[in-house]
């Protein structure tokens, strides 16, 4: 089930604590993470919970390329990660943290849903856990 995590009613944790204590080579999600993120932006807008705005007029219809990435992150990290405490998504979902063995990047105007298609096609064999800027640093907190 994509929907494992209930993000509805994420567990609390002190995210200023997790951040300061877990390493930020650890702030890192896995390659089912992102899949399941995908689910969770589609289903998100699906439900009009992420909508076009003036500076982002995506088509709520298009699964290619998707809402861009500030607006998920306005419009779904921000809130989510709040009511969990403040952490990143990364350790919200793992909150010992996971090994880096992946870096990727992305533009803030990127569509979502073509960034984690391209990152998911382009996963190296072997690699784990992936630190990807957006879901790894908090969004909430000044660090």
């Amino acid at each position: 089930d994509p929907m494992r995590f209930d993000y509805e009613n994420p567990p609390v944790q002190d995210g200023h604590r997790l951040h300061h204590t877990v390493a930020p080579n650890r702030w890192c999600v896995t390659r089912q993470d992102l899949i399941e993120f995908r689910h969770l932006v589609k289903k998100h807008v699906a439900e009009g919970k992420i909508a076009p705005t003036e500076l982002d007029p995506f088509d709520s219809n298009d699964a290619c390329i998707g809402p861009c990435v500030h607006t998920v992150v306005k419009q779904l990290i921000v809130p989510v990660t709040e009511k969990a405490g403040n952490a990143s998504w990364a350790l919200m979902l793992h909150p010992d943290g996971l090994e880096c063995d992946l870096f990727v990047t992305h533009c803030w105007l990127e569509g979502i849903f073509e960034f984690i298609d391209k990152v998911l096609n382009s996963w190296p064999r072997g690699a784990r856990h992936a630190y990807c800027c957006m879901l790894s640093n908090p969004q909430n907190l000044d660090i």
